[in-house]
């Protein structure tokens, strides 16, 4: 998922490292995970993001920062990118690059919207359409460290074809105890489902959030509306604001 241009902090020493891809499969009908094979790769810790640079023949340079998808696993990471109309950088990764091309990648980036497994307050993952793919980050790292610390995810997508990570996260959400994971619709519902269409509301966030007292870490992800909206109910329903951590995203986000 693309990023809108904000602050980060970039680890000591980082430098472009030339990335290969080695595995691309589909999301969503305008999203893909690239899985890029990223030579001394140093580990990065879930919430980080890396900088891509594409250089064209005539020698024009486009940068664009997209959130990792996934647990550190040696030198691998997963990118997931969403397609932006008439973007300079999504397209080519979604339409062109193919397995075996080379790309340039910086990183990590990004102290502060991170967790790590060695904090045991519970924690709560709001995630608006591509703003889970940093979240998935965490929820993957969380089964690769044997963490028994209590996840809930309330994602919000616009119809069931939009989720990300859709057949995961329901298996995850059986096989992983201790991680619930809910969903709000935003246009369209699946069959059966007991709720109308509806953006996020309190009623969400007090029934598949955490109370107050028990002081989650709190994580929310996704287009600066969206975010600045959950970050005010949760504040509004008792939340300690330095515990709630966000991520907005602008128009390169979608």
């Amino acid at each position: 998922m693309a990023r809108a241009a904000v602050p980060g902090r970039l680890n000591r020493g980082a430098s472009w490292r030339v990335a290969q891809l080695v595995e691309s499969r589909e999301e969503t009908g305008t999203a893909r995970t690239l899985v890029l094979e990223v030579p001394d790769w140093p580990g990065h810790t879930p919430g980080q993001h890396v900088d891509v640079r594409l250089t064209a023949p005539d020698g024009y340079r486009a940068e664009r920062s997209y959130s990792i998808a996934s647990a550190a696993a040696g030198n691998r990471i997963e990118l997931t990118v969403q397609r932006v109309p008439d973007g300079e950088v999504s397209p080519y990764l979604i339409d062109v690059f193919s397995v075996g091309d080379p790309v340039e990648i910086r990183g990590p980036v990004g102290g502060w919207f991170v967790w790590r497994s060695a904090d045991p307050a519970p924690v709560l993952l709001v995630a608006g359409g591509s703003g889970i793919v940093p979240l998935m980050a965490m929820v993957r790292a969380r089964r690769a460290a044997g963490s028994r610390v209590p996840f809930r995810l309330i994602y919000s997508v616009r119809t069931p074809r939009d989720a990300y990570f859709a057949d995961e996260l329901r298996q995850r959400a059986r096989d992983d105890g201790g991680l619930d994971v809910s969903y709000v619709y935003t246009r369209e519902t699946p069959d059966g489902w007991p709720s109308a269409a509806h953006r996020i509301g309190v009623a969400d966030v007090n029934s598949h959030g955490w109370p107050a007292e028990l002081e989650p870490t709190c994580f929310v992800c996704g287009p600066t509306g969206f975010v600045e909206t959950v970050a005010d109910i949760l504040v509004a329903l008792g939340h300690d604001s330095r515990r709630v951590k966000t991520e907005r995203f602008g128009p390169t986000g979608g």
